[in-house]
């Protein structure tokens, strides 16, 4: 009775001051926490036992000196093996028992439930300029949900920001929701099922790159930043090979398939940088694929993103600015030509010869 005691404190003790977890920085984070330190435990308390055993066994059973005699026989025991087989037996099931209410209350335990897709495609459908074509009719509502999402899939799929590295020769498969959800989902927890997310990023995974897309705002980054406090989806999608999205401090991993879209949810719950790790081997550069995510206040997330904007539209007014020059090298050297001592007609006669020696150029190619 003394050794089951100590036994059992020191499981107790291990499973919960084991140190191997890193900092965790999401709401969902302390519910895997809770099952890792319980099967830590349990897996502490069975080691000490059964390593326990075979050392008191080895000692005390060991061959004495001047003893050259046979060990008694024996065939075996078994109530003693029914005992030794059914007390696993009901650890395996606990542990999975566990971690089924684990993976609902993270969200991963509503696979026919389409609800929150459907709206997100509503709001998507809500916003200017936004278009997502209109399903069959349906026979059901499940039906009618998983064809909703198959568009907002497509749609995403086209995201411009990824149009630079999209492969299209990879087709965005359809779901089929007479058969479930064939890709995988964390989606809402249980008291935000119903309700869209408050931040929505789109992930394309590459090799060996993750881009980040926030539909909303127009703003593409090489880093995931999030504010704390709000819960985020991710739809992540690859360009190539299968990838996998893994935040050690977030308790999360999603898998980035060719030709699906899969899905995250979180809420960030600590200011911080983590890295982002590719969790599924996808080449000879898998190693070195890493970025961060970024959890800022709310108020700091948001001055990143108006910042980003910004710099957008200075971009793309500087690119307006340098296209709109003029083409031509007459008109573009003439307000130069007073300065540098040459007539406006020696500019325009060198502009001629040059135009008439690229036209013979391209006639005969093989020209020295």
């Amino acid at each position: 009775m003394l050794a089951g005691i100590i036994l059992t404190l020191v499981s107790l003790w291990y499973g919960q001051n084991h140190g191997l977890m890193p900092q965790a920085a999401s709401e969902e984070a302390p519910l895997v926490d809770g099952l890792f330190n319980a099967m830590m435990t349990i897996s502490t308390g069975l080691f000490i036992l059964v390593q326990g055993v075979i050392l008191i066994s080895a000692f005390k059973y060991r061959r004495r000196k001047g003893d050259d005699t046979d060990g008694p026989p024996v065939h075996g025991n078994i109530p003693l093996e029914i005992l030794w087989t059914a007390i696993p037996a009901v650890i395996v099931l606990g542990i999975s028992v566990y971690s089924f209410d684990i993976y609902g209350q993270m969200g991963g335990m509503n696979p026919m439930d389409h609800t929150a897709h459907l709206q997100d495609a509503q709001r998507i459908a809500q916003q200017p300029g936004a278009a997502i074509a209109a399903p069959l009719p349906p026979s059901s509502e499940t039906t009618s949900a998983g064809m909703e999402h198959d568009h907002l899939m497509l749609a995403q799929a086209e995201d411009p920001a990824t149009a630079a590295v999209r492969n299209e020769s990879i087709p965005e498969r359809d779901e089929a929701p007479a058969f479930g959800v064939t890709a995988p989902r964390i989606g809402p927890t249980p008291e935000r099922v119903g309700k869209a997310p408050e931040l929505v990023v789109n992930v394309t995974g590459l090799q060996y790159a993750w881009i980040f897309t926030y539909p909303d705002a127009n703003v593409t980054s090489g880093e995931l930043h999030v504010p704390t406090g709000r819960e985020v989806k991710l739809n992540i999608s690859a360009n190539d090979v299968i990838h996998a999205f893994w935040v050690p401090e977030f308790r999360l991993k999603q898998d980035a398939i060719p030709g699906r879209q899969t899905e995250l949810r979180f809420t960030p719950s600590k200011v911080g940088a983590y890295p982002v790790i590719c969790a599924e081997l996808c080449g000879a550069y898998h190693g070195v694929m890493k970025t961060r995510v970024l959890v800022e206040a709310p108020n700091d997330f948001n001055e990143w993103l108006q910042s980003q904007q910004i710099a957008s539209q200075e971009d793309l007014s500087k690119a307006i600015a340098i296209n709109s020059a003029p083409t031509a090298p007459a008109e573009f050297l003439a307000p130069y030509a007073e300065d540098m001592g040459i007539q406006p007609e020696t500019i325009q006669q060198i502009s001629t010869l040059h135009h008439a020696y690229d036209h013979s150029a391209l006639m005969t190619p093989n020209a020295s």
